[in-house]
């Protein structure tokens, strides 16, 4: 055997709250503002919800409306006064007091952001790693595909019958690759194990719950070649019933998901959370570029895998340095200096370059909403922008 393994948490996860409030915000902002500066942290304990962190927008928000946006978010994601679950075994969001620590963002960082010339300059340094890879039809690894798959699929029951379960849930699966060189070459032979958490109202057994739950596994379409009930190990509950749950036991902060964010620890992180943030803050918009870049350039059958780490200075509109990683699975007679030089030549990854590419300046219903990428995931959705096939041509003519 070779095993990976990669987990996801439902919106409902205390730490995901938080993400989705901090977005929440972020949309709210910019919508109103499209130049608005954000980085807000959320903190989520008990029945409390510390805003902070810096804005400066045009979009004026009072104590009143924050804590408006702090309510609607807990509702939209499930906590709504769900009747079946006591106020001391779930959050019920009119409990929820919101203390907002916000300040205004720093001229001495503004100046390099805002540039006279209408550039954007990068919010801020760091490196940021895009990820993609042949395992599955929207090019992201195995594990992370199928742990979302069940996470959406006891997610949306839970939402849709909270006379039964709860919305703070957590899955992971377990990919068999069989041997090492299969890892290599994205060829998973079987879903190996299989882990599901999810909160049951006090009145079900755990049997009925792990009964339950078997079911919701059989129905979540995962591939009939990689899952076979009688032979992949399944794990519901482990440790029994599981009644109290949500922020009121368990607290969360905004950024602690990075890895059930991206790639599901395929790839490396840059270290810096995406949500909370504006689009000129290359943690959140570095990623989108470095993910498209990398799905496009697997896409074209250039290679079988490939990271792609993107480097900015703070202030500093072009990226310091661009690297492209294909893990030895590159074709065609290609290496991974040319394609790095390749990229470097033809994206300007500019934070303005990005923002234009992807519209990270215009969320709304209609294209995307940051609260819906904090819930969903900040790559591996197809129709996100920044997950768009619009390079395959551009990568395809390396080798024409």
């Amino acid at each position: 055997m070779y095993l990976f393994t990669s987990e996801v948490v439902s919106p409902g996860h205390p730490d995901k709250c938080a993400d989705i409030i901090a977005d929440s915000i972020v949309d709210r902002l910019i919508i109103g503002d499209a130049k608005s500066r954000v980085a807000s942290e959320v903190f989520v304990a008990g029945k409390h919800v510390v805003v902070g962190g810096e804005v400066t927008s045009n979009t004026k928000l009072t104590t009143e409306d924050y804590s408006q946006i702090v309510h609607d978010a807990l509702v939209k994601i499930g906590y709504d006064g769900n009747p079946y679950f006591t106020k001391e075994e779930c959050l019920h969001p009119e409990d929820v007091e919101v203390q907002v620590l916000l300040n205004a963002q720093s001229p001495d960082i503004n100046q390099g952001v805002d540039q006279e010339d209408g550039e954007i300059g990068a919010g801020d340094q760091g490196i940021m790693f895009g990820y993609a890879d042949c395992e599955t039809e929207n090019y992201m690894p195995s594990a992370i595909t199928y742990a979302r798959v069940l996470m959406e699929k006891v997610y949306e029951y839970a939402k849709a019958h909270p006379a039964e379960l709860g919305v703070d849930i957590k899955t992971q699966v377990t990919m068999d690759y069989g041997v090492k060189d299969n890892f290599e070459k994205c060829q998973p032979q079987k879903i190996h194990t299989i882990v599901v958490s999810a909160p049951c109202v006090s009145s079900m057994s755990i049997n009925e719950v792990r009964a339950l739950i078997q079911g919701l596994i059989d129905e979540a379409g995962l591939p009939k070649e990689l899952y076979s009930k009688e032979s992949t190990i399944i794990h519901i509950n482990p440790t029994g019933k599981y009644v109290s749950h949500s922020p009121l036991h368990d607290s969360g902060l905004t950024g602690r998901k990075l890895i059930v964010d991206s790639f599901g620890g395929y790839a490396p992180i840059g270290g810096g959370a995406q949500s909370s943030k504006d689009y000129t803050k290359v943690d959140r918009s570095g990623l989108y570029a470095a993910r498209y870049i990398a799905k496009n350039l697997v896409a074209a059958g250039l290679a079988k895998k490939a990271v792609v780490q993107i480097s900015y200075a703070i202030g500093v509109a072009r990226p310091t340095s661009v690297a492209v990683d294909t893990y030895g699975t590159v074709v065609n007679g290609l290496d991974d200096d040319k394609l790095s030089t390749f990229v470097m030549e033809n994206f300007p990854l500019t934070p303005n370059w990005i923002t234009q590419k992807f519209a990270l300046d215009k969320p709304s219903e209609e294209t995307f909403l940051y609260a819906d990428v904090a819930a969903r995931g900040q790559v591996g959705q197809s129709d996100y922008p920044w997950e768009k096939l619009g390079e395959v041509g551009l990568f395809k003519s390396i080798v024409d």
